[in-house]
Formats: structure tokens, sequence, C-alpha cells
């Protein structure tokens, strides 16, 4: 008889890291053995097709499905419970902060009911885990880590509230789960690590879908940079960091994929540097691969990582990277041999970047052992077939 897993993802299938690994993961299975059944608040995004065809995708919930949508949109798609929360929070939000986790979890007791079925396991692959402890019936019970909560704002009463109901804890990588450990010491011993699992076919057939050459001409260098705006990223500090590497003589253009909150922020620190030709936000992309593709050089500039996917998207493309000294650096590439770790400090990030762009020999020897090494990391999903049988 086949062992039953359930992965909970609130959210729909943007082009997110998270998602992406979502992605890789459900191409791994060994669908003779497993059957997997996908429990996804929205059934939309770009990667919503990709899913494997095995896969049985529950249906969706309609309130949850466009809870992160504006109330006009809400009140569009019939969801009345999550506008009338939408217009209170905006109330309250005059006078206090709002935790959006709580507006989902309200949403959530209202709006679903338990799935009927029992699971052997049942996973969720990202925050709030509302729905996994109190719609889901299963013999082990699994949350994801993909950040660093030691450098993160957080509210950790809430967070230990969400990790304690679980059986097991996955963090993404070894120096994610140290952080973690360090922050809740008492659930240390729950946690294991299961590395992102990226689906290469797709990364690669993707990158040859169509030319950039409109967007990224291919003049002077191209550097590259993807992820959501928000703090974490550090796309902010992004001018000074470029306007530092063409005072030093370099002819260098940065380009910026992705969306978020701290747009207004980029673009203000864009015109204070004076960057407006050099750094160019390309904004959200389906399909960054071929952008991928087509950069000298992938950076990712953060202040806190738990493990970047789009670091090994790049090195899976064969492309030089430089990431910045965060926390978690030391677990995401082997500095010098398949990428570059340089500092944190605007000064010492640029001058870490320009010494490796004036040589030649050395870009092209960390392509040459990206090319060698292999970032699937599709055997991970055997940890979660051991959980079971264990």
């Amino acid at each position: 008889m086949k062992k039953k897993i359930l992965i909970v993802m609130p959210g729909a299938l943007e082009l997110g890291g998270v998602e992406r690994s979502l992605i890789g993961l459900l191409s791994s299975v060994d669908y003779d053995y497993y059957d997997v059944d996908l429990f996804l608040y929205g059934h939309h995004g770009t990667l919503f097709p990709m899913i494997d065809p095995h896969v049985n995708v529950l249906p969706e919930c309609q309130e949850l499905a466009h809870l992160r949508e504006s109330f006009v949109d809400k009140i569009k798609h019939k969801c009345v419970y999550s506008a009338v929360l939408r217009l209170r929070d905006a109330v309250y939000s005059i006078f206090h902060d709002v935790n959006n986790d709580r507006t989902w979890a309200q949403v959530m007791r209202h709006c679903t009911k338990p799935l009927a079925e029992h699971y052997d396991v049942a996973m969720s692959f990202f925050l709030p885990f509302d729905f996994l402890h109190e719609r889901v019936d299963a013999s082990i019970k699994i949350g994801w880590i993909h950040t660093d909560y030691s450098a993160e704002k957080a509210d950790f009463t809430y967070l230990l509230s969400q990790y304690s109901r679980l059986n097991m804890i996955v963090a993404v990588s070894e120096a994610c789960k140290e952080s973690f450990s360090s922050v809740f010491p008492q659930l240390a011993s729950r946690v294991i690590v299961i590395e992102n699992i990226l689906p290469a076919d797709f990364v690669k057939k993707n990158a040859e879908a169509f030319h950039v050459s409109g967007e990224m001409p291919q003049k002077g260098i191209s550097l590259l940079s993807v992820g959501r705006f928000c703090e974490a990223k550090n796309f902010d500090n992004v001018p000074d960091i470029c306007r530092r590497l063409v005072a030093d003589g370099l002819d260098v253009k940065w380009y910026l994929i992705g969306y978020g909150g701290d747009e207004p922020l980029i673009r203000q620190k864009i015109d204070e540097a004076g960057m407006q030709e050099r750094v160019i936000i390309l904004g959200k992309k389906d399909n960054p691969y071929p952008y991928m593709r087509a950069c000298d050089l992938y950076v990712q500039p953060s202040r806190y990582e738990g493990k970047a996917v789009t670091v090994r998207e790049a090195q899976l493309l064969g492309k030089p990277v430089v990431i910045t000294d965060y926390a978690t650096s030391g677990s995401q590439l082997e500095d010098g041999a398949d990428g570059v770790i340089v500092p944190m400090d605007n000064a010492g990030c640029a001058a870490g970047i320009a010494a490796l762009l004036r040589d030649p020999a050395r870009m092209q020897q960390l392509s040459e052992n990206c090319a060698k090494r292999d970032y699937t990391n599709s055997a991970e999903v055997e940890k979660i077939y051991a959980l079971m049988e264990d």
C-alpha cells in the first residue's frame, strides 16, 4: 500500500524561491510508492502549471486564494469574510501594527473544514502552520524553515507557538538549522536538514525560452540580482555599491528582477547615488532564467538568507556568483570554488566584486566548476521517505 503525503503551501505558486523548491520536491517524488495531495491556498501563479501531473491538487478555498488581494478584488471574487477583515485591519493599522499571519488563521478557521484523509506525513512548506495544526490528521507533522531567524525581526512568541506543535522541523541548510536552534534551543532536537530541491530541466529549458538583448544590451558588464524587494535582500544598497564600481572605472550595469514593498526605497537610493542609467529595475518577471543566462555575474547582496534558491539556479546555469557574508553564507557555496563571498559593507562588497570582474580567468574557472556540480539535490527526498519509515 502506498504511503500518503500531504503538502500544504500557504499561498499560490508565484515565481519565488520557496515555490520553486516546492516544484523541485514534487518532481523528485517516486509516485510508484507515494501518493501526494497538495493543498494550495490559491490555484494560480506562474508555477502552477508546472506541478507534477501525479500530484492530487485539493480544491482551493476561495477566501484563502484571494487573501492577499485588494479590498476591491476580494469583493469581485465574492470573498466577503476576508474583505471585512481587510477593512478592519486598514482601520486598526492606523493605530497599531497588524500581523498578517493572524488574519490568515482567522480566514482559515472560518472558511475551511478538516481534511477527511489520514496522512503518514503532512508538511507545511511555509508559515503559517495553522491549517496543518487544525485541519489535518497525520502521523507526522513537519514545518519548514526558509530563513535565518537569528537575523530577522520577528514575533518569536508567535513563532514558538507555531513550531512547537510540530513533530519535526526542516531547515533548508545546516547553517539555517544552527541559527534556528540558537533562537529556539528547546526545539533543537526536532530540527533536521533537507536541502532545497531544484527542477534542473525546468530551469535550463526556460533559460533558453527567449533572448533579453532588448532589456539587457550586451555592452559593458551586466550584473544581475533576483529576489523580493525587501529588507532581507538588501537591494536598497545596490545603487551605492554600483556607484563605487563605476567610480573604480568599471563599466557596469546592475539589473534587478523582483517586486515588493521596498521598491520606492530602492528607486530613492538610485536617485541619491546618481545611478539612474546604471541600476535598472526590470520588475517582476515570470521567467527570470534568460536574464540569468545573459548576465556576466550573478550577485546576491542579502543581509540574511536561509539558502537562496536563486544562487543555486545561477550556479546550475554555469554563472559565476558573488554573495555577501551573511550569517549562513558558508552553507550557500564553497568560497573560491563555485562562487565568491564578499564583505557585507558596501565598500568591501564593491571591492570584492571589482577584484573578481578584473580577473577573467577566475570568472571562467568559477563557471567551469559550477558546470561540473549537481545543484538539484534530488536525493534529498529520501530523507522524507526515511521519516515515514522511522
